[in-house]
């Protein structure tokens, strides 16, 4: 018989992991009051448009929805023609993660370019920025950028504002899948519409489920002229909660105040902890920059396969042994330094472990 209640652990697989912030239970709990109008005609949803206007800017408009996979769907079908056609990164949520849902449920193309960091640049979107009006070639109509990236990496604003001109000046629009990005924003040190609105972002989908919250995402329409029928998009795309308030009370309660800030810091610094103490043992290789929430590192089989008995953490590349451990909003300092030590201990046990003392 499945246990319902195991023991409680911290895993580093993935800030989706994590429980619900306890401010965001309570404000379920809050608007778990009476009767309220369905699919969005309730009060909350209505407090999340001037949530998401005070955060990104007068005339954005959010939709909330179940999950970042519909969010980025929709998205993308809203801001793409049938024939249209998305720039991405190989690494990209959209075409790695989400199980061709934006071929098969949105009948979109991807282009996509391999990149060593997570990033597209202006010279890799241009690979497939070609093409325009040919008619044996899906048109490309949007970049797609992802917000931290998922190797862990940040765009900086002058980085996304060069995408953004290189894509505005071709006729296209630019989408930015922001599952993180508060946790770029808090690396950053700046407000969210410094990483997407100010740099001429057009569509953002607003993570939420990896910030605390028990489920839901926004897309969040910064120029209404980059997209069309979203909400029957929505509808069709069955992302249109019936009981829309607990979601947008979810997210009003993230991004009206800090909460997202302070969720997002804490998840970057408990990273950070990680990083160093990764760096502090000579035989590892971490092999991307830490600007976020996750941390990519090589170890050797044994060395995994001991440290998985008690945690769970995702393998990126078997092929070098790299994985990704991933820190959240609920990640304690014991946490990593529990994890640490245990890492420490099988490779010392080997001899392989020398501590570094310059």
């Amino acid at each position: 018989m499945t246990d319902l209640h195991p023991p409680a652990a911290r895993h580093f697989a993935s800030d989706n992991y994590a429980g619900v912030h306890p401010e965001v239970l309570a404000a379920v709990a809050a608007a778990n009051v009476g009767h309220a109008p369905a699919y969005g005609d309730d009060p909350w949803t209505a407090r999340l448009q001037e949530v998401v206007a005070a955060q990104l800017g007068d005339g954005a408009s959010a939709y909330p929805v179940l999950n970042g996979t519909g969010a980025n769907v929709v998205a993308l079908q809203a801001m793409l023609p049938r024939w249209g056609a998305a720039v991405c990164t190989e690494s990209a949520h959209v075409n790695t993660d989400e199980n061709g849902a934006p071929e098969r449920v949105g009948g979109i193309k991807l282009l996509t370019v391999p990149t060593p960091d997570g990033r597209l640049t202006p010279e890799l979107v241009a690979r497939h920025a070609w093409g325009f009006g040919d008619v044996h070639r899906a048109q490309p109509g949007v970049v797609s950028i992802t917000q931290a990236t998922e190797l862990g990496t940040v765009y900086t604003p002058d980085e996304v504002r060069a995408l953004c001109d290189q894509a505005h000046g071709l006729g296209m629009r630019v989408h930015m899948d922001g599952a993180r990005v508060a946790n770029a924003a808090a690396s950053l040190g700046l407000p969210l519409r410094a990483l997407t609105t100010d740099c001429g972002v057009d569509v953002l989908s607003l993570g939420g489920t990896k910030n605390g919250l028990l489920l839901g995402e926004a897309i969040v329409v910064l120029d209404p002229a980059a997209v069309d029928g979203v909400e029957y998009l929505r509808k069709a795309g069955m992302q249109l909660a019936s009981k829309a308030r607990f979601v947008s009370a979810q997210l009003v309660a993230l991004y009206e105040g800090d909460l997202w800030l302070r969720s997002a810091r804490h998840a970057n610094a408990m990273a950070a902890r990680l990083r160093a103490g990764l760096d502090a043992v000579d035989v590892l290789e971490v092999v991307q920059p830490t600007e976020a929430n996750a941390v990519f590192v090589r170890l050797p089989a044994h060395v995994a396969a001991a440290l998985r008995q008690r945690w769970r953490f995702y393998d990126w590349d078997v092929s070098d042994g790299t994985v990704r451990l991933m820190c959240s909003f609920d990640t304690t300092e014991q946490d990593v330094d529990d994890l640490l030590a245990a890492l420490r201990a099988v490779l010392q046990e080997d001899g392989t472990a020398p501590r570094r003392t310059t």
